[in-house]
């Protein structure tokens, strides 16, 4: 099944995220069985080259989403002309924006997706194999992560072709005037609200964690687009724990 077909199924599925350019961090973590990867080229210095060998390394062994720079149609089309299996559509506020982000990944009549030939199409040896298929195999999801996105949740979800919402709590909570509050009640009635949506659009929905008590609570509550850690955090947290433990074991004394 393609990550996407997964998803739509309802499948709980556990990534991590990728921030660092070496092909060889995202092989590690491709190797240790996570369902999906999350490739973030908003907030780390990931080019469009560094995801290509990201992708020529791993994407045949776990599925690699992007988050988008931005969202825009630029983004969209070269993102998914290296081969990705879905990208993830960050500050989408509006319906007419997430519609827009639809139309950008969907080949006609779907949609208004530009036809070139790319890495995802093998660099023209299966054009017409990856036209047929794309539509259908493409993940398109969108974050919502502003409270203006909230205010009209109910009819992004509905959008055909949309295939997720990834949560954004803490970007949530700074766009209430309550910058890193998630836990604050207003916070979580925002955040509910997406869910129901979510829920009642039977549509999948995802959260970010640093760490697995960040996201045990929503596994427990059906989240099933689950994002734990970064491979920075994943290095600098092993490497942390070892050197303390070589600092608390008392050498051998002569």
């Amino acid at each position: 099944m393609t990550f996407r077909q997964r998803l739509k199924s309802g499948e709980t599925l556990l990534g991590t995220m990728v921030t660092l350019p070496t092909t060889a961090t995202a092989e590690i973590l491709a190797d240790l069985g996570f369902d999906w990867l999350f490739l973030d080229a908003e907030h780390s210095s990931l080019s469009y080259g560094e995801i290509q060998g990201i992708l020529q390394t791993v994407g045949d062994k776990t599925a690699c989403v992007v988050r988008l720079p931005a969202a825009e149609e630029m983004q969209v089309k070269k993102v998914l002309d290296l081969g990705a299996a879905g990208i993830i559509a960050p500050q989408v506020n509006s319906l007419e924006h997430a519609q827009d982000i639809v139309r950008f990944a969907r080949y006609s009549p779907e949609g208004c997706r530009g036809v070139g030939i790319g890495r995802a199409h093998g660099y023209g040896m299966r054009f017409t194999d990856y036209m047929e298929t794309a539509n259908d195999s493409v993940a398109v999801l969108v974050q919502a992560e502003h409270i203006e996105a909230v205010k009209c949740i109910e009819s992004i979800v509905r959008i055909d072709g949309l295939d997720g919402i990834m949560l954004g709590p803490y970007d949530l909570s700074a766009s209430m005037g309550k910058m890193g509050q998630i836990n604050d009640p207003e916070v979580t009635d925002a955040i509910d609200r997406i869910h129901q949506a979510c829920q009642s659009a039977e549509i999948a929905i995802g959260y970010f964690g640093v760490n697995v008590d960040a996201v045990r609570p929503y596994r427990q509550k059906g989240y099933n687009l689950i994002l734990a850690g970064v491979d920075t955090l994943h290095l600098g947290g092993a490497a942390k724990k070892m050197l303390n433990e070589l600092r608390s074991t008392p050498g051998n004394q002569s």
